[in-house]
């Protein structure tokens, strides 16, 4: 964690309801961090739907490959963060401690091994060992409350300036339900599923296999339009679960994704994890700025989308905004170079109200000064239309200071 939170930072946070049938604890287990706590243990009171997505990396942490196998059972009743320690590229070390700790946590919850999911965060290829928080397990299941949301996101922080928490409210079939989540993320952040780690949980009665689809078809929009460095982490989680207490109140089960009831809680979920993600860039390590790039007129929405990737990746155009400097030449480069159908000569490009550049060149009415009065904000809009079609997509980014790069020259010392 570095020393000052960051100007991005929300003014005030949420204040999180306790949700039921989920409590939860943190310890310090000295992993990495000395006084601060670096474990998070959820214990669901009984068994809860689940459900997840990951990293597309090829070299995925041995905790995302653990939680990969254990979706397949739809039942969790314990999970385990650690923060400090990704436990990624560890090799049969890696297995053995996840299987120590899931071995761990099943004990001190009174579980199956295989409802237990495991999330790791923090440096690449150091061995994790495991009987560190072996120990602690015990008296964390033991202590868990469910009001504990704010400092469940703290345990999981690694270079995060603060903790990313938000919470919602809908209705299914006229029953009020919850949803809370926490999120931690700040560098190695790229949109190629979820934001190195999250966690969400609902109160609502819905099932692993609705739960999966809302989740997969949820991230697009939002955590998977993201990016801090392009950098997609070994360690990428999110996950997703029910506790089932709603239906106590009278709540009947769903079971399928496509129920007109869930229409309600499909929002508030796109909109919690869309919450989360933009909390996630707007903690980008170093960041002073947020981006948020909105591409139009493309020839269909995945090229717009990997058009606006091509821009909020580009180290020029992050670094001009880290500079308040209203380079739109970069902008113009960086859909140039994304691969998709562009047409130079009808291509418009906008800073917040300011259109700087159409039809393939600068804006005859162009001011320097309007456009440097919006990239002195903290939050800066930029939008491009290419004129070709209606592909549309947003994304969101953060400028690229000198301090991203003092943070990560010196991560591992």
């Amino acid at each position: 964690m570095s020393g000052s939170v960051s100007p991005l930072a929300p003014k005030t946070f949420t204040a999180m309801p306790a949700l039921r049938g989920v409590r939860m604890t943190t310890a310090s287990a000295g992993i990495k961090y000395k006084n601060r706590t670096d474990v998070l243990l959820m214990v669901f009171d009984k068994p809860a739907a689940v459900a997840g997505v990951f990293t597309r990396s090829k070299c995925p942490s041995a905790p995302v490959d653990f939680c990969r196998r254990n979706l397949a059972h739809g039942s969790a009743r314990a999970v385990v963060v650690n923060s400090g320690n990704a436990n990624a590229f560890t090799g049969l070390k890696g297995r053995q401690a996840t299987e120590l700790t899931a071995k761990s946590a099943a004990a001190a919850v009174g579980c199956g091994e295989n409802e237990v999911y495991l999330a790791s965060t923090g440096v690449i290829g150091e061995p994790l060992d495991a009987t560190k928080f072996a120990g602690v397990l015990d008296t964390m299941a033991k202590d868990a409350t469910s009001d504990f949301w704010f400092e469940a996101a703290k345990a999981i922080m690694t270079t995060d300036t603060y903790p990313k928490v938000a919470t919602r409210t809908a209705e299914i079939g006229g029953v009020k339900v919850t949803i809370n989540g926490i999120a931690k993320g700040a560098g190695m952040i790229a949109p190629d599923m979820a934001t190195m780690l999250s966690f969400v949980v609902t109160d609502a009665d819905i099932s692993s296999a609705a739960l999966q689809t809302l989740l997969s078809e949820g991230v697009g929009p939002s955590f998977n339009s993201m990016t801090v460095d392009s950098d997609t982490s070994t360690s990428d989680t999110l996950m997703l679960f029910a506790t089932g207490a709603a239906a106590a109140d009278g709540q009947a089960h769903i079971d399928r994704a496509d129920d007109p009831k869930l229409a309600g809680f499909k929002a508030a979920l796109n909109e919690l994890l869309k919450d989360l993600a933009i909390q996630v860039v707007r903690d980008g390590e170093g960041a002073t700025k947020m981006l948020e790039i909105t591409v139009t007129g493309a020839e269909n929405d995945a090229a717009a989308k990997r058009i606006a990737l091509s821009i909020a990746n580009s180290p020029l155009v992050k670094t001009a905004a880290a500079g308040e400097d209203a380079n739109w030449g970069r902008v113009v480069m960086a859909v140039g170079k994304a691969g998709e159908m562009a047409d130079r000569d009808k291509l418009a490009i906008w800073f917040g109200d300011v259109r700087v550049a159409v039809n393939g060149e600068r804006d005859a009415s162009y001011s320097e000064d309007a456009a440097s009065n919006v990239m002195k904000q903290q939050d800066i809009p930029v939008k491009v239309d290419l004129g070709l079609g209606n592909g549309r997509a947003t994304v969101w980014t953060c400028d690229l200071t000198k301090e991203y790069v003092a943070i990560n020259g010196d991560y591992r010392s």
